[in-house]
């Protein structure tokens, strides 16, 4: 086993190259690891900083680091922000001419490079396979490792062939690296590519900069305009389900005098990736997006993420969501929410012609319910759905624990529920749905009633004082609560669970949770990652970065950062050697650009004093 290097080796290549002080959790340790030669597995979350873990061993040695990553236009991203730190990098893709991938192979030969992004189905091309031993090829990173399992949510049949680099380089170490995995794709993406005696790193999937909020569904279009218009300076991304409705919520904001555009599989290739383009230099604020946006858009300053529809799982809520506030400043979730989103999930479920593929989405279309109507901390169900326990509660940073919703006394309520489901059940031997009960609870004269005489039993009739919606939330509540138990079957029903029949016995009060209500939103608390700076400084700072970006033909975010330029306007340096001290600053960037942003802060003092 390699000698791994001295520690203060390492933070001054991090702070000399890209201008930090200090590692983020577990990176040091998969650094080290990897600079051992050990195979290695990670899971951090979005803006855990994963790249860095391969990037600093790639600077730290000589050879070259193979990236695999499925996405171009992160390649060229992360490649730009390499260069942009000094560091020699560079990318094969089938964006590059035939004469631009014979000069790269060129320098591949000669050294040139550190590190070199690749797709697999590039890597797995007959004859380049061949040539990789004459590369000096030192590790080997797998990026969105996750694409290797069918049970990830982005799964990539080209990522099962990896395993074979094993035949071709057989002592070249693998990390493995991803941002989201349920155990069962963690262990798959361990034995698929064939890791050997992995040393596995799993950081907390929590996001504590991420504000988590559901809102009551009524004029979602509006609704959308009304909160990005309260957040003027702000970049974001609205999830929709549909085409039709990325193309409507877009327009709706382009009306409202927001920068927008839809962005959508129906789409030419090339408008995507102009759209994409657009978004990553700051030139449109907000993408109207289905899910076909987002995996490898690593654009750091996004704000905000609004969910139009009801998203189909907890796993594929918690990667959309994670695209905000990539840099640790502060950023905010928002679920537009009606049970008729729900009903709509279910009609696309029934659509599937697979039995078992029905049943899970199902299953995972009712957790996701669940989280929606929950009264429980957002960040707690979010984080427990990938068997992690939060136990900070109240968290601070979800609608629930910031407002919490109105409690009452529910006792009754849930006896008269459950009651009716015990004798609907003695009545008739066969179970029914969640919308046949609150029928009979409510008195409902339906043909269905009346012929299966369930208008006769003791319980039809005694739950007037609610409205039909009213008891469909106390119905939901009971279920979350285990009191009943719900089918994931093609027609779903609810049954009496044992916690129920016991509850029923014991006669023990219930409080339960008033229905989410619609209400003006409630100011932003001040969570983790805030920045106080002067803010018309950091204006100042924004339109000369993307000057700058614009001039070097890059997105903004490849010159500094939001955290970086928020740095700057509050500490507003004077000279080069307190520039240097800010996180971000590496010595490439310092030569760079320090001159120009310290006249620009220079002319900004100057300007307000004779203001």
């Amino acid at each position: 086993m390699k000698k791994p290097p001295e520690r203060e080796s390492m933070l001054a290549l991090l702070k000399r190259t890209f201008g930090y002080t200090s590692f983020r959790p577990l990176q040091e340790q998969i650094i080290t690891d990897c600079m051992a030669g050990q195979d290695v597995f990670a899971l951090l979350p979005t803006g855990g900083g994963k790249s860095l873990c391969f990037q600093l061993p790639a600077i730290a040695r000589a050879g070259l680091t193979l990236v695999v990553s499925p996405l171009i236009a992160l390649m060229k991203d992360q490649v730009d922000g390499l260069q942009a730190s000094g560091v020699q990098a560079t990318f094969l893709n089938s964006t590059l001419s035939a004469a631009d991938s014979k000069e790269r192979f060129r320098g591949l030969y000669r050294g040139e490079y550190r590190l070199l992004y690749i797709a697999p189905e590039r890597l797995m091309m007959p004859g380049f396979l061949e040539r990789l031993p004459e590369l000096n090829i030192q590790q080997i990173a797998v990026d969105e490792a996750h694409c290797i399992s069918e049970w990830g949510h982005d799964f990539r049949p080209e990522y099962r062939q990896l395993a074979t680099l094993r035949e071709h380089l057989p002592g070249v170490p693998f990390l493995a690296l991803t941002a989201t995995a349920t155990l069962r794709v963690r262990e798959d993406i361990v034995r698929l590519l064939q890791l050997r005696d992995p040393r596995c790193y799993t950081a907390s999937f929590n996001r504590p900069n991420l504000t988590y909020r559901i809102v009551p569904k009524n004029k979602p279009s509006q609704q959308v305009v009304d909160w990005i218009q309260q957040h003027p300076d702000d970049s974001g991304i609205v999830y929709c389900a549909s085409r039709k409705s990325t193309e409507a919520v877009a327009e709706k904001l382009k009306a409202a005098g927001i920068p927008a555009l839809p962005y959508h599989a129906g789409l030419d290739s090339g408008v995507r990736d102009k759209t994409q383009e657009k978004f990553l230099r700051d030139k449109v604020r907000v993408i109207c997006a289905t899910v076909a946006f987002g995996m490898g858009v690593h654009k750091p300053n996004v704000r905000f993420v609004i969910h139009f529809d009801l998203p189909k799982n907890i796993e594929g809520y918690y990667q959309e969501t994670g695209r905000a506030g990539r840099d640790g400043i502060p950023g905010e979730c928002v679920l537009l929410y009606s049970s008729a989103d729900a009903i709509k999930q279910r009609t696309f479920i029934e659509e599937k012609t697979d039995a078992d593929e029905q049943r899970i989405a199902r299953d995972q279309l009712q957790q996701m319910i669940h989280y929606a109507e929950s009264s429980a901390c957002r960040r707690s169900t979010l984080l427990a759905y990938f068997g992690e326990t939060f136990s900070d509660v109240p968290c601070g940073g979800c609608d629930n624990c910031i407002e919490p919703r109105e409690q009452f006394d529910g006792t009754v309520a849930a006896q008269k529920f459950l009651s009716c489901l015990y004798r609907l059940r003695q009545a008739s031997r066969f179970s029914v749905g969640l919308n046949h009960i609150i029928e009979v609870l409510t008195g409902s004269a339906s043909e269905k009633i009346r012929r299966w005489g369930h208008d006769k039993i003791s319980t039809y009739g005694i739950g007037k004082e609610h409205s039909r919606t009213e008891w469909q939330a106390i119905g939901r509540e009971l279920i979350r609560l285990g009191l009943c138990s719900q089918s994931t079957e093609r027609l779903s029903t609810v049954g009496l669970s044992d916690e129920g029949t016991a509850w029923l016995k014991s006669k023990t009060p219930l409080s339960l949770t008033r229905p989410i209500a619609a209400k003006a939103r409630a100011a932003r608390p001040r969570i983790e990652g805030d920045i106080v700076c002067d803010e018309d400084l950091f204006q100042v700072l924004r339109t000369l970065r993307r000057e700058i970006a614009d001039e070097r033909n890059v997105p903004p975010y490849i010159i500094f950062t939001d955290v970086t330029l928020r740095h700057l306007a509050a500490r507003q340096p004077k000279s080069e050697e307190e520039f240097a001290e800010l996180p971000g600053v590496g010595e490439r960037k310092l030569r760079d650009f320090s001159l120009l942003f310290l006249s620009a802060i220079n002319d900004w003092r100057l300007a307000k004093r004779r203001n």
